[in-house]
């Protein structure tokens, strides 16, 4: 039903590069170019143009379209989803294990409202961290995982799931620290609280300060804590400062406990994944992402 020039769009604009959206959607580069060429003339209208080294950029009709596309695949996926409820019917367990993170602060909404719609799915949940739950899956104590981090194993699959940044933050009482912004060499100045070793955010930052000619090892790190909430808490009663998920400080920065402080040039972003053993997935697992991922 989906106007396959439209996939073809979308996928050369997250891309930019015929050759890897090409490879994506298996089919050849010129047909990508033609696709392309077809679309343009029918909205009469660059869509793509050429920068340096042969690099392509959207153009302003480029990303009008752009916003458009993500709209229209957006309702085609409901609609197929909610189509396919009319002929199946889903009943069962589901074993979902989920990092600290997306336990606390992103799946419990998803979950309440997946049960509404589906109550007759049993729905279990479990946390750890990330090597926990990866180990819990290759040990068949979960059927589908979620996790943030940037963990690959082998004998795992990754799906994308929702986008996370990570910010530095401190306690709103900490009068050791009257920058809004530090350069990323200044955070050897100050304590710092980190993640238990084993959790994905302590190697998503580690991975992030490596560009900066920064290790874990040149930070002063006071303590490592398990969770977000015992971090937060550490932090308004003492100086010192931690990268947590944005997901996590929205009730604190809106009663003025904890402050953002901006780091020049440091960006921590990740995605959160589904994780499944590679294979034809579970009818409940695939259920409840293609849930998760029209959650609204």
């Amino acid at each position: 039903m989906l106007d396959f020039r439209l996939q073809v769009f979308y996928t050369v604009a997250k891309r930019l590069n015929f050759t890897k959206a090409a490879a994506e959607l298996y089919i050849t580069q010129p047909a990508v170019t033609k696709h392309i060429r077809e679309l343009e003339r029918q909205l009469k209208t660059t869509l793509f143009e050429r920068s340096g080294n042969k690099k392509i950029v959207l153009t302003t009709g480029g990303e009008i379209m752009l916003q458009y596309a993500e709209k229209l695949l957006s309702t085609y996926r409901e609609l197929e989803f909610d189509i396919n409820l009319l002929i199946k019917q889903h009943a069962g367990a589901l074993r979902i294990g989920a990092s600290t993170t997306v336990s606390q602060y992103v799946i419990a909404p998803i979950l309440a409202q997946f049960h509404q719609k589906f109550k007759d799915v049993e729905v279990s949940l479990i946390t750890g961290n990330t090597e926990q739950i990866e180990y819990a899956l290759l040990n068949k104590e979960i059927d589908l995982g979620v996790i943030e981090g940037i963990s690959k194993n082998p004998q795992i699959s990754y799906q994308p799931f929702v986008d996370d940044e990570l910010v530095l933050v401190t306690g709103t009482n900490n009068h050791t620290l009257k920058k809004e912004t530090l350069k990323p060499e200044e955070l050897k100045n100050y304590p710092l609280l980190m993640r238990e070793h084993g959790s994905g955010t302590l190697d998503v930052i580690a991975h992030a300060l490596k560009p900066h000619n920064l290790k874990l090892a040149d930070l002063k790190i006071e303590m490592h804590l398990g969770g977000s909430e015992a971090i937060k808490s550490y932090l308004v009663h003492s100086n010192c400062l931690a990268f947590l998920s944005v997901h996590s400080i929205l009730k604190e920065i809106k009663n003025n406990e904890c402050r953002i402080v901006d780091i020049k040039g440091l960006e921590i972003l990740r995605p959160f994944y589904f994780i499944q053993p590679h294979g034809q997935p579970g009818s409940l697992a695939e259920l409840f992402m293609r849930f998760a991922i029209n959650y609204k």
